[in-house]
């Protein structure tokens, strides 16, 4: 068995909402960076009902001067365990 750490969707969704708030910006403004037509997959991360794909989150990371791991939130009790 391989233990693997498990995002928690939640909190990552309100620590990019947190992230977003405190640099000033407005889900308008992320829908237009990322040329969305409709502000819902910013809502969607926000809420923890999705997560941004990988260049998604290297692009939210850039607009929010952070790394990514500042960004991601792992829970700390819950392991995924996969057999290898």
């Amino acid at each position: 068995m391989i233990t693997l750490p498990a995002i928690d969707m939640v909190a990552t969704g309100q620590n990019i909402s947190m992230l977003r708030q405190k640099a000033g910006l407005s889900v308008k403004d992320l829908q237009d960076f990322f040329g969305f037509t409709t502000p819902q997959a910013i809502y969607k991360w926000q809420h923890g009902a999705a997560m941004p794909t990988i260049d998604n989150l290297v692009a939210l990371a850039m607009i929010f001067g952070v790394s990514m791991d500042d960004i991601i939130i792992v829970e700390a009790d819950v392991r995924m365990q996969i057999s290898a």
